[in-house]
């Protein structure tokens, strides 16, 4: 009697359905294609209104500039740092696949709710051209609470999105193999491209019907927007291999550092039930523990030695009797130190994202003192985002088709450029992008005092400007790319998704930075009578706007250093990189 023929199955994946995945029908380029096509309608559900809605609060909800733009930072913020809860809750308890689906559900409800709303006259307060008094009605009771409703709704379904669909897309190839890890680098190149055509598509054709049409046919195009991604994302379904949630990371870490801090006082490690490996081991007396709970690391084998690295964690191994409830394995002691190396590294990040805050203000300022036209046409000042999200469209497929193949010919080495090389390539960028700021405004001041008080724009172009939306657009797409692809690769197999996020909660610490900064500034600058701070003033010629972009070129040049320190201490633990 024959045996029953083995099925080839992804070791550690499943279904949509929680069972096998079975390898030639489940992952693969196939699978990640429905991944890139719903990341195009999810992030343009998301910048269609994100993009332009100061005006819609200041205009149609009659609420002050100052606490419209404070509104608009906090919704952009807290969006992109609940993609670290999307990320938490994929690892520990829900798949990838079923965070996006509630993620995305969660956002169509919160779009639903903004358009009705902006589709009724009775939910918002009247216009202030139509009230006789002069004194405009805020937005105020149950329609500021219906708005920020569903404000947050949005707010909490593009962070989800955002901590989940990377990494679900991320899962599709085959780590064990050099073409899957191959696609898999493609994959992040592309998902960065197909962020920035969604956000193109915003930018250009929504904010143009939200400013001409109406926002409630905005709101509408978000809403369908987000709904066709729901269906594209189901239809990949039978095709998708998710990841099996392994459990909080979160309580892994808790539990490591407090076996560390109670076994801390323990000099002289037991060696019952361990296996040592002297020749490899840097502690040679210190146990390791094998268990049911120790997973499988990035290239598919279990950790057996201990790291130098953080060396004070090393004593939540020992078995320690006093303390047994909180005794650690190997793998997991490892995959806490590989997540506190790679907190760092993300941490370097915030300036830049701080750098990108700042330009997409002040430099909408400046262009609309300059001359926009092209030709006969004039281009809105608005519109200058429109250059990096070009520039990156172009870069993407350039960057994976042409500069890749060229460096692995030129290194020798499977990824061609590292990670870090290449986001420590993206901070360069954005310094050198500080700098062209700092000179181009040097620039305009100089014409502006040449030009005095005559109306009219001054006889400078504002493509000057977009050299610096070049070099932040060129550095947005190294940095974002690269460390997507390093977190992935070199995180914990239980932590993935939650170190994936990173990036989405370092462009919100930059968002959240980016005001304290200007305050600080300020501040500092406006001590004393004699003086008036950096970034005041009745017009933009007062700013010391120069100075201030010099000043963010030295935190960008200091910040380099740092993120240098933090890259030249980490060591890969993947096979394509210790290659």
């Amino acid at each position: 009697m024959g045996s029953a023929p083995e099925v080839n199955v992804w070791d550690g994946y499943v279904d949509y359905r929680s069972r096998l995945a079975q390898r030639g029908r489940h992952g693969g380029m196939r699978a990640a294609l429905f991944v890139l096509g719903v990341e195009v309608l999810e992030n343009l559900a998301f910048l269609a209104n994100a993009s332009n809605l100061v005006l819609y609060l200041s205009k149609y909800m009659n609420l002050p500039p100052s606490r419209s733009s404070i509104n608009v930072t906090n919704f952009m913020g807290t969006s992109f740092l609940l993609a670290l809860l999307g990320g938490f809750l994929s690892d520990a308890y829900f798949s990838n696949y079923y965070i996006f689906l509630m993620s995305a559900c969660i956002e169509f409800l919160g779009l639903i709710i903004l358009t009705y709303q902006a589709c009724s006259p009775y939910l918002k307060p009247e216009p202030c051209n139509k009230l006789k008094t002069g004194i405009c009605e805020q937005i105020h009771g149950g329609k500021a609470a219906m708005l920020f409703t569903g404000l947050y709704l949005v707010a909490f379904g593009v962070g989800g999105i955002k901590g989940s669909l990377p990494t679900l897309g991320a899962e599709q190839f085959d780590e064990d193999d050099m073409k899957g890890r191959k696609q898999r680098s493609t994959f992040f190149n592309y998902f960065v491209f197909c962020l920035s055509l969604g956000g193109l598509v915003a930018v250009t054709f929504a904010l143009w019907v939200e400013d001409n049409v109406g926002w409630q046919w905005g709101f509408g195009i978000s809403t369908i927007a987000i709904f066709l991604s729901i269906l594209i994302f189901l239809l990949g379904s039978c095709y998708y291999r998710c990841n099996v949630p392994k459990g909080s990371p979160l309580t892994t870490m808790f539990k490591v550092l407090l076996a560390a801090t109670l076994n801390v006082s323990d000099t002289k490690p037991k060696q019952s039930h361990t296996i040592t490996n002297p020749t490899q081991s840097p502690y040679p007396l210190l146990p390791t523990y094998i268990d049911d709970q120790q997973q499988t690391s990035n290239v598919g084998l279990k950790t057996s030695t201990v790291s130098t690295t953080h060396e004070f964690l090393n004593r939540g191994i020992v078995n320690n009797l006093a303390f047994k409830s909180f005794k650690c394995s190997t793998q997991e002691v490892e995959d806490v130190k590989v997540m506190l190396q790679i907190l760092p590294i993300f941490a370097s990040t915030i300036i830049l994202n701080c750098c990108l805050a700042q330009l997409s203000t002040f430099s909408v300022h400046q262009a609309a003192t300059m001359n926009t036209k092209i030709g006969s046409f004039k281009v809105p000042p608005a519109s200058l985002p429109v250059f990096p999200i070009i520039f990156m469209l172009i870069m993407a497929p350039i960057y994976n088709h042409i500069i890749i193949p060229l460096a692995r010919k030129w290194t020798k080495s499977e990824t061609g450029v590292s990670h870090l090389q290449r986001a420590g390539l993206g901070l360069c960028f954005s310094i050198l992008a500080m700098a062209i700021a700092g000179l181009v405004e040097v620039k305009r001041k100089k014409v502006a005092k040449d030009y005095g008080s005559r109306p009219g724009p001054l006889p400078i172009s504002f493509l000057w400007i977009g050299f610096q939306y070049l070099f932040l657009g060129t550095a947005d797409l190294f940095v974002l790319a690269g460390l997507m692809e390093f977190s992935f690769t070199e995180a914990p197999v239980r932590m993935r998704s939650l170190a994936t996020s990173f990036s989405w909660a370092s462009l919100a610490m930059g968002y959240y930075l980016s005001g304290v900064i200007v305050s600080v500034v300020n501040g500092v600058t406006g001590q004393g009578n004699r003086h008036h701070s950096w970034l005041s003033g009745e017009s933009l010629n007062e700013y010391h706007l120069d100075k201030f972009y010099w000043l963010m070129f030295v935190l960008s040049v200091l910040n380099f250093g740092n993120y240098m320190f933090w890259a030249n201490r980490y060591k890969y633990r993947s096979i394509s990189d210790d290659s």
